[in-house]
Parts: C-alpha cells; structure tokens; sequence
C-alpha cells in the first residue's frame, strides 16, 4: 500500500468535486462511484448518498489522505 498522499489522489478529487452530481458516496465504506453504479466495487453495498455536499466533502477527505483500502494493484 502507498504511505503518502500522491498526485493522483489530489487530481481525482478535484475531479469529483468539480462534478459531483456524477458521483455517489457508498454508506457501506465510504467510497466515492460513479453515479450510474448499482453495486459499490468495493464492498458489494447498494445504499448510497447522492448530496452533492456529501460527495465533494468526501472527495475532499479522501484526497488529502493516504490510501488505506486494499485495490487490485496491491494484490499482485
């Protein structure tokens, strides 16, 4: 897992935050989707917060932190 907060994280939630009507929050884990998700990839949840508060808040918390979830790339 990466320990510091990168680049890419940064331009990811600026992304989201500057269009957050095409994103949900998952209230299962607290990951960002896209808007048309029926399932979080994450944690198989199907209950979401489509404020767009709610997004750009979390869009922010999670940019201005390190990765602390498991993805694909961490399994090779």
């Amino acid at each position: 897992m990466k320990t510091t907060v990168n680049d890419s994280r940064l331009k990811k939630a600026q992304e989201i935050a500057s269009n957050p009507v095409a994103y949900k929050v998952c209230e299962g884990c607290d990951s960002i989707v896209g808007i048309q998700s029926v399932t979080c990839p994450n944690c198989h949840g199907y209950r979401f917060d489509v404020d767009p508060t709610r997004v750009v808040d979390q869009a922010i918390y999670l940019g201005a932190r390190k990765q602390t979830s498991v993805t694909s790339e961490d399994m090779v």
